[in-house]
């Protein structure tokens, strides 16, 4: 009896300290120009981490819940767990913003395509620039080390913020979205690192580029391919280099996808472009575990499941912070760039001296 009650003890001192670690999650709002913004946040507690955090800011997909991307709620008969479980393995604070209806009757984000007509009209740029004003009062986050990862049409919305709030940014991940073919923002000039994750098989945002959507989802506009993206990206980060290449191992026999990490960059903590190329995946994350419900399936096309993408695009991000690597290249671009110039005005005078 004696002996039962240290051992009593450690389990309430156990359960106690699981219950204080549980994830809390939770609505928000945040008053902007526009009217009211809702953001949810998944906290599952840093019990071993005393300072500032790192954030990653999850930017749904056109007509998705906020709520799905952080395990909440269901998309079409799938709950993706995958970032919801890295949360609370990393003890990685997440936020999820909900965009603003578009004219298809369906909330989606202002992108920078200038033919997607049900896009939405709302400043997102400044909601999400606000966000992360609140995340560093209100939940103690490094601002050195605020990411944003989006899919689809969120994706869109992450590259619009690596080229409008870059100087806030360590880096952006996205899934299954390409830059637009007939953009209205400005081109990227600022080095962001970028992770970027596309299926060759994607039926909606297509591999080689083109009209996005589906029978489903009209109005969507058109996009460079993802080679196309991946190159316009490695250009503005100076990265011309051949990429280090590796080859998943293939997990499963059933599954007729496979996955290619190609990382341009030679510094995980400079500035980097990766490309996680699945060959026959579809426009849907890639997953170790999870499954696609046979209609989704026949919709978004094959999942992927050699890697997860949660775990990747976190291995991506975790070493990098703002202003450690952008800077550096930034200063080497701006060298190069005028290096160029001194090399092509150098060459005129020559042959204006020849002549």
């Amino acid at each position: 009896m004696a002996g039962s009650i240290p051992r009593l003890a450690a389990c309430i001192a156990l359960i106690t300290a699981t219950a204080a670690h549980a994830a809390e999650y939770a609505a928000h709002t945040l008053a902007r120009p526009e009217g009211e913004r809702r953001y949810l946040v998944l906290d599952p507690g840093a019990p071993d981490a005393p300072g500032k955090r790192p954030v990653v800011i999850l930017l749904h997909g056109h007509g998705e819940a906020a709520a799905a991307v952080l395990g909440r709620a269901s998309f079409g008969g799938y709950t993706p767990r995958d970032w919801a479980k890295l949360a609370e393995r990393e003890h990685l604070l997440l936020i999820a913003p909900e965009g603003v209806k578009g004219s298809d009757g369906k909330v989606a984000w202002n992108d920078c395509r200038g033919d997607a007509a049900t896009n939405a009209t709302t400043d997102d740029v400044g909601f999400i620039g606000a966000l992360i004003d609140k995340a560093v009062t209100d939940f103690k986050v490094d601002p050195r080390r605020v990411y944003v990862f989006g899919f689809s049409n969120g994706g869109g919305m992450a590259y619009r913020l690596g080229i409008e709030l870059a100087p806030r940014l360590a880096a952006i991940g996205v899934q299954s979205a390409l830059m637009p073919a007939r953009s209205r923002c400005a081109a990227p000039a600022r080095p962001v690192s970028v992770f970027i994750l596309h299926g060759t098989g994607d039926p909606i945002a297509p591999y080689g580029g083109g009209e996005v959507g589906n029978w489903l989802t009209r109005g969507r506009g058109s996009g460079l391919g993802a080679e196309a993206t991946v190159a316009a990206w490695r250009q503005v980060d100076s990265l011309s280099d051949a990429p280090a290449t590796f080859r998943f191992p293939h997990l499963r026999t059933d599954d007729p996808t496979t996955a290619t990490r190609m990382v341009w960059g030679p510094d995980p903590a400079g500035v980097q472009v990766e490309f996680l190329r699945v060959d026959g995946g579809g426009h849907i994350s890639a997953s170790t575990e999870e499954e696609l419900p046979w209609l989704l399936k026949k919709i978004l096309g094959r999942m992927n499941h050699d890697v997860d993408t949660a775990d990747e695009a976190w291995r991506f991000f975790r070493t990098k912070s703002r202003g450690r690597g952008a800077h550096a290249y930034g200063r080497l671009n701006s060298r190069l760039r005028q290096g160029a110039y001194n090399i092509g005005r150098a060459t005129r005078t020559f042959h204006e001296r020849e002549t």
